[in-house]
């Protein structure tokens, strides 16, 4: 796995050294609260713990995890993964972007170069992501990469005591293939 590049960002493989920085950023509630998975508080040192086992499910072709970086300042700004289900050739997006860099497109920016890695290089038929219906700035981002909304699962989770439900947006590779050849016509 290696580098993916966009204008303003560069897309890495997660590090040890990144820990800290993670735990920074996804310390912040407003950050957690909008995901499945992220602890709140942040247990402080967990993060090594987390990039460990990332690595290692990397290792088994279970996942494809990159650090969300600016280029300019060269700092940690989110992380951005695909679950793979190999036998399907479908790949499940996830991220997250730290509270300060919300609004700035940085997650429009990291998911067009996802998805163009996901069917270009890993072969997937499907990338799909759910996101909280109480959480625009997520499935805003999926609409504009052009996933298309599949429905929505009523109180299909918990997060901190409260039940919520999830938005699917999906795109197959044709899907992908199709919208690609036509921006490049648009040009």
């Amino acid at each position: 796995m290696g580098k993916l590049e966009t204008e303003r960002l560069l897309l890495r493989p997660l590090s040890t050294d990144d820990s800290g920085r993670i735990e920074e950023l996804a310390g912040d509630y407003d950050v957690a609260k909008s995901t499945l998975n992220i602890p709140h508080p942040y247990p402080k040192g967990s993060a090594i713990q987390f990039i460990e086992s990332i690595l290692s499910s990397e290792r088994n072709n279970k996942i494809v995890m990159f650090a969300i970086t600016e280029k300019e300042s060269q700092l940690l700004i989110g992380l951005i993964n695909l679950n793979l289900s190999a036998p399907h050739k479908r790949g499940e997006l996830a991220y997250w972007v730290g509270k300060e860099y919300w609004g700035k497109g940085y997650g429009t920016e990291a998911t067009k170069v996802l998805l163009e890695y996901g069917f270009n290089h890993l072969n997937l038929n499907k990338i799909f992501a759910a996101s909280f219906t109480s959480n625009p700035g997520s499935w805003r981002i999926m609409e504009k990469v052009g996933l298309k909304y599949e429905g929505t699962l009523k109180q299909h989770v918990a997060r901190f005591g409260l039940f919520y439900d999830l938005a699917y947006y999906g795109l197959l590779k044709e899907e992908f293939e199709t919208e690609s050849q036509n921006a490049n016509i648009d040009k």
